[in-house]
């Protein structure tokens, strides 16, 4: 569709950005921020909701409460300490942090406060031992042009980054907590983002943004993208977690499909006068079973509960994304109390092994016709109820229209995503106690102006450097770009040479599972230094790099290990004329096979060319 189509539609569009960064300490700690170590011990928090600064208790607060469950959180030497287990006042803000936040509000035009208030931003999904994120307003009301589009940044804060997911058990969920405080850029566009491909290019922008302050984090899950999407006939929708930026596109168009399609099912549901049963106790209908899905829960003392969906035939089956339909996304609602899904009539009921008079005598129980479509779930007691409200809630949604929610991106080839909670509001904000409020005087902000990233002043002296326009354009986009900037400015290795290195052969080397984003800069350093100095070939790196990426020993004692020191000079004159009395041929083409077939990552061929 074009922009035209998308305006027709009611298209609206808006961007959350978040940043790790790298700096020394956390943002109210000096924790390290490095996240390396075996866990020490655990903590075990319960989280409840509480009112924000208006009185009022946020919905999606409300919803994360209903689950009711145990959040276990595991301890790490060096990287957690007391304040991370909220059994500590938090330390003073990390300055560092503080600059590189203002620097960036000044990249993009933004006014900057001369008070900055700290608050708590209620969050009890367990990602926060307190059950809060202490965030604070840097920057409002800048603007950003990426690639012809002109787009508002309202907003840009300061916040502390969430505890990492180890494992989801349902009832019970484990945190790693290395990585909660450290300090994360959070930026919010204006919701005017035009079309799916214009969304990926501001991601694409700020995130290059970003990374030209030198003071961001790489790596898989250190900048995230939360992606707002909206339709005239739809809701607000919060989509979170897209790891790839590159299929940010494809998100956004298939959140558009879904609502859509949502919408079209409210019309049809409206249109036949539907109706949501009230949840049903059928344990008695199945009590000799051989369903092993529910004979299974009911023999360790389960339920099995039901409702009826009248006016819903053959819509609960119906596509709205690749492979998720409107079962799918009651299911999912079921699934976040620790249910293991549903079952429906709409999809192929007799695969489950229910026999006729079973299903006879379910829809006796449930008050229903013979065409009128049923759920079932059968779980513990305690998660049964939970979950059978829950579905019935998304179906009273379905007849609504598209509900107002965040949801989690499936990272894979389809594009799509499921329900995580409600969309969370302002009800969740309220005023940080323990910390003071952080004045920001004239000196802060003429050092901010200074160390402002300048996208446009990066691009021309790449092209400088690079004197290639696709090679540019790869590194502005590039998660690497702070890496070839770092070690061209330590090193005195061709500049085209790194960039292609770290660029093209980081990425193939990363598709035959070498972890070499992990690989440590000073090794990088220490390799193109080598390099530079005659000592190894540039045919030598790709086998240093592979060796490099999974033990991180010394560049030096690698290649003495593996013999890939460089044969130059008179000892590659030595090499050629041994070799020229071995093989009976002598013409320069046999010797010069003979020689790269025994040394090809030690000698370099334009040398070999020359001498021959």
């Amino acid at each position: 569709m074009d922009d035209a189509e998308y305006r027709k539609l009611g298209f609206k569009c808006g961007l959350e950005i978040h940043q790790r960064l790298d700096t020394n300490g956390k943002l109210f700690c000096s924790c390290s921020t490095e996240q390396d170590g075996k866990s020490i011990g655990k903590v075990y928090r319960m989280q409840r909701a509480v009112a924000g600064e208006l009185g009022n208790i946020d919905m999606s607060a409300q919803f994360e409460e209903s689950k009711k469950r145990l959040f276990e959180y595991n301890l790490f030497r060096g990287s957690t300490c007391l304040v991370d287990i909220d059994e500590e006042p938090p330390h003073s803000l990390d300055i560092e942090a503080l600059k590189i936040a203002l620097s960036l509000a000044h990249a993009m035009g933004m006014n900057t406060l001369d008070e900055i208030e700290p608050m708590r931003k209620g969050v009890i999904d367990g990602s926060d031992t307190s059950a809060f994120q202490r965030t604070m307003l840097i920057g409002f009301d800048g603007s950003i042009s990426a690639n012809g589009h002109h787009i508002a940044i309202p907003s840009l804060c300061l916040e502390e980054e969430s505890a990492g997911i180890e494992k989801d058990y349902g009832t019970e969920v484990a945190y790693n907590i290395d990585r909660l405080g450290i300090p994360l850029i959070e930026i919010a566009t204006s919701a005017d983002i035009p079309n799916p491909e214009a969304a990926k290019e501001v991601a694409l922008y700020l995130g290059t943004l970003l990374r030209l302050t030198g003071k961001v984090k790489r790596g898989l899950g250190t900048i995230r993208q939360d992606v707002n999407v909206s339709i005239g006939d739809g809701a607000r929708v919060e989509l979170k977690g897209l790891q790839d930026v590159s299929m940010l596109d494809k998100f956004v168009e298939n959140e558009v499909k879904r609502q859509r399609e949502l919408a079209e099912i409210a019309v049809l549901l409206k249109k036949a006068g539907a109706k949501v049963g009230k949840a049903t106790n059928a344990t008695n209908v199945f009590a000799n079973t051989k369903v092993q899905i529910i004979k299974s829960k009911l023999d360790n003392g389960g339920k099995c509960l039901a409702f009826a969906l009248p006016g819903f035939a053959g819509l609960l089956g119906r596509e709205i994304n690749p492979n998720r339909r409107l079962g799918s996304e009651i299911s999912d609602y079921a699934k976040t109390v620790g249910a293991g899904g549903i079952i429906h009539s709409d999809e192929n009921i007799w695969s489950y092994g229910f026999t006729e008079s079973e299903l006879k005598e379910l829809r006796k129980t449930l008050g229903s016709r013979e065409d009128d479509p049923f759920i079932l779930i059968a779980e513990k007691a305690g998660i049964a109820e939970n979950a059978i409200e829950k579905a019935r809630l998304r179906a009273i949604q379905a007849i609504e229209g598209v509900p107002v929610e965040t949801r989690v991106a499936v990272n894979d080839s389809s594009c799509t995503s499921r329900f995580t909670r409600p969309l969370p509001g302002g009800s969740r904000m309220y005023p940080e106690t323990d910390v003071k409020p952080i004045l920001v005087d004239e000196n802060m902000l003429k050092a901010a102006a200074l160390a402002a990233p300048d996208l446009e002043r990066e691009t021309e002296a790449l092209k400088v450097q690079l004197k290639d326009e696709d090679l540019v354009r790869r590194m502005l986009k590039s998660p690497r770009l702070q890496l070839y900037k770092s070690i061209t400015g330590k090193t005195k290795a061709d500049k085209r040479l790194v960039a292609n290195i770290i660029l093209q052969k980081f990425t193939e080397l990363s598709r035959d599972s070498y972890p070499v984003d992990g690989i440590k800069e000073e090794r990088l350093v220490e390799l193109f230094t080598l390099y530079d100095s005659g000592k190894i070939t540039k045919q030598a790196i790709d086998e240093i790099l592979k060796r490099v990426s999974k033990e991180d020993g010394g560049v030096g004692a690698i290649v003495r290990e593996l013999d890939l020191g460089k044969i130059t000079g008179p000892k590659l004159s030595a090499l050629v004329a041994q070799i020229k009395k071995e093989i009976k041929k002598g013409d320069a083409d046999s010797v010069k096979s003979a020689v790269m077939m025994r040394h090809r990552l030690n000698i370099d061929g334009e040398e070999l060319n020359s001498l021959l």
